[in-house]
This record gives structure tokens, sequence and C-alpha cells, in this order.
């Protein structure tokens, strides 16, 4: 099938590359020169474990082309995806201008085709509001009688294994008005459930809908389980066992049930927004999605202070060494990422900073030029009065601690992510605050 990602951001670049790896003909349109002279030698603008790989594979199959021309992009497509960005407004509700700028652009250009030939299925990607694929129809519709199908398809990619949920995904979920829409969307889907796993196909605003149920319900775990673990610290409880008893039963299941720093990246905490902000736009109270926010926003000040119960003093003039900027592991997005607030916190107090991630270091500088660099995890660790951790890299798992211990001037670690025993952290002489956990004391102060 012929197809066009409109935008090549996350969603539309791991969208295109596996539909291309599959067979199909892509074309991926995109407005920033950079990105597509990148693409065009197999570049990817993102970190994505495989993806420079993939297109790499299939753009010298010809399976796969990156253009800025609209025209081009729009032409032969019989499958149009609009995976252009929703960023939040100030009032925290998604902003449709890009998704409604490319209706208006495919649109035009299907007034220029005209009518005839195979009808073409227009696919809303993007995370939207329910009832924005209506919007797009209906623009559509009032700057062309030209006929096309309608779509909403949202998509459920974890950033850092992307390209497997997109080829294994639990569920592919399709929203649509008319049958031939779900016959184009299976035909597409189908070869990637070939183990099983449904097709969904339904009403658009359902589809709409199923997307940010989803985040919602995740987000809410990730709140529930940090709010249990700072009752766990109040009442001297271990929210690691807590965590064991509870997730053996199996209607709770494991899943987005660690104990943090909260959530952040491209969906959270945008999405929980857009569903308290599509509650405010129909006069509905979204009080449980409000209140997984304020937990998730706050968990960041309890872990601070954390941190700065260790120095009664204060920060300044003290060095932190921060190990992980990305709001999680196998990504470079550091955006919504808790340790940006940190790191920010500490420059605010007086503190000297010093980070290293394994790949996040370049958006690191854009965004925070005054943090140092390190160039590895322990070139961070010297004379740094604490080491922070923000991120669970595999790396910083099995660290050698008495090399961490001589780099650091107090054997302190604050670790948001729980990487460590406190038996092992205190037998090694540290200090070691965590989430849900007792401080475990070892070092000579």
């Amino acid at each position: 099938m012929k197809l066009a990602m409109v935008g090549t951001g996350y969603v539309g670049l791991v969208t295109g590359a596996c539909f291309a790896d599959m067979g199909n003909e892509v074309v991926c349109l995109d407005v920033d020169p950079r990105k597509i002279e990148l693409l065009r030698k197999g570049e990817s603008p993102i970190y994505e474990p495989g993806l420079s790989e993939m297109l790499q594979k299939n753009i010298a199959a010809n399976r796969i082309r990156f253009t800025m021309d609209k025209a081009e992009a729009y032409r032969h497509a019989e499958t149009i995806f609009i995976c252009v960005g929703t960023p939040s407004d100030e009032d925290g509700s998604a902003d449709l201008q890009y998704v409604l700028a490319v209706a208006k652009d495919i649109a035009d250009e299907l007034e220029r085709i005209g009518p005839g030939g195979k009808t073409k299925t227009v696919v809303v990607k993007s995370t939207v509001p329910v009832g924005t694929s209506h919007k797009v129809r209906d623009l559509i519709k009032s700057r062309t009688k030209v006929p096309f199908h309608i779509a909403d398809n949202p998509e459920f990619l974890k950033e850092g294994d992307a390209i497997t949920d997109f080829n294994k995904p639990d569920r592919v979920v399709c929203g649509v008005e008319s049958e031939e829409a779900g016959n184009v969307m299976r035909e597409l889907y189908e070869p990637f459930v070939r183990q099983g796993h449904p097709i969904l196909i339904m009403d658009v605003r359902s589809a709409e809908m199923v997307k940010y149920a989803s985040n919602a319900m995740l987000a809410c775990k990730i709140s529930f389980i940090n709010e249990m673990a700072n009752l766990c610290e109040k009442y001297g409880a271990d929210v690691n066992s807590v965590r064991s008893g509870m997730c053996a039963d199996r209607r709770i299941g494991d899943q987005f049930l660690y104990p943090g720093l909260g959530y952040g990246g491209s969906c959270f905490p945008k999405d929980t927004l857009a569903v308290v902000g599509m509650g405010k736009a129909v006069g509905f109270d979204c009080k449980l999605n409000a209140a997984v926010h304020e937990v998730n926003q706050d968990q960041r000040t309890h872990f601070w202070q954390k941190l700065l119960a260790e120095f009664p003093g204060g920060l300044k003039g003290l060095t932190l060494a921060f190990w992980g900027v990305a709001f999680k592991p196998r990504t470079d997005d550091i955006r919504e990422a808790p340790s940006m607030t940190l790191m920010q916190r500490a420059l605010d107090a007086g503190a000297h900073v010093r980070a290293f991630d394994p790949v996040a270091m370049e958006n690191l500088s854009k965004e925070m030029p005054t943090v140092h660099r390190a160039t590895d995890m322990y070139d961070c660790l010297k004379g740094a009065d604490a080491l922070v951790i923000c991120t669970e890299w595999r790396e910083f798992r099995s660290p050698d601690l008495d090399q961490v211990k001589a780099l650091l001037k107090r054997a302190l670690i604050v670790d948001g992510r729980n990487l460590y025993r406190c038996e092992s952290m205190q037998a090694h002489g540290f200090d070691y605050a965590s989430v849900g956990r007792a401080t475990a004391r070892g070092a000579k102060r």
C-alpha cells in the first residue's frame, strides 16, 4: 500500500519505518529541512534502538523516502497518516493547530487532484482530544467535495522499545466511519497481529478515548505506588516488600507499579492534563485525573526534601552528581523528565551540578547549558558531595561501589529509582536514601 506520514517525529518516523519494513511504500513529509537531510542519509534525528538501521535498510530497498513537498507526499498516497505534535496549551489542553493545518493542506491537495481513482483514507494518529478527528473531517469537507475516508488510529509506543511495540502490538485500535476505511486499516495491520492479538474496529470517538483512558490508567498506577511509597516511609514499612505482596494478586499485576520520581516524557503529563481539559470543556470535573497529576508533581518535591534533609546547612557551594537525565532508559527524551526539575532546583539553591546520561547529553546541553556534562558515569562523581540517581539505565545497576565511594566527597547516594538493596549499601559504607524505604546509614560522618 502507498502511505504518507505527515510529521517525522517519534510517532510518524517509527510508524513509517515499520510499515515500510513490512513491504509498503512510504513517503514521510516534514517542514524541517535539517531533519529531512538527516533522514535521507538514514540517520534518525531521535534516539530509538534499531530505528536508524531500519531506516537504512528500507531506504536502500526504495520503500521509504523523505520530502518537504506536500504534493509529492499526498498525490499517490492511498492512506495519509497525520502524525504531527499536539503540545499542551498553558491550561493543559491539547494544541490542535498543527493537526488542523495538515487537514487544510490535505483538503487543498485533494481539490487539486480532483475526483477519480481510489478514495484516500485520512488517518489521525496524533494523540488528540475526543472529537478532533471529526474536526479534521469537517475541515477537509469544507474545502473540497472530493470524497475521502476518515479514521483514528491511536499509537501505543513505549519510547526505547517502540519498534517491538509496533511490530508486536497488544492490540491495534482503529476508529472508522465506513466499512471501506475499516477494511483499509485491517489490511494494513493484519501482518502485525499474526500472533493473535486483536485489531479493534470501533467508532472514531471511542478510538480517540481509548488512548487517553489507557494513558490515564498508567499514570494513575504510577502516582498510586508513589503515594503508597511515601506512606511506607512514614510508618517504617518497605515499599518493595509491600509491592511484592500487593502485586502477587493477579487482579492487580505488577506493571507500572514501581516507586520512583514519577512520570515524564512525551505522553505524561500531557495526556493526563488533556483528560482534565476535556472534562472542563464539557463541564465535567475529572477529579481522579487531576489528583493523579498533583500526586505525580508532588513526588518530585518529596524527593527533593529527602535530598535537602541530608544537608541541613543548605546546598550553596556544594556539588551534586546526577546519574540519568532522560525521563526513562533507552531514550534521549528529556521532556518533563524529573531530573530536569531536580537539577534546576539544585542550581537555584546555589549548588554546582554535574550530570551523565548515556544518550541524552546533547539534549541536556541545549536545555541546561550551565550543567557540567561528564564524559562517563565515574567522571560525573569527581568531587561531588552526593550522587543523585534519576534514570534506571542498565549501566547504573552494578557500579564499582568502591570507585564510587572513592570519588565522592561524602559516601551519600540519593536514589530516585531504588536500584540497590539498602543492606548492601550500608555494608559498603554509604548513606543511602531511596523511595519508600528507610534511609540506610553506613558512612562515617
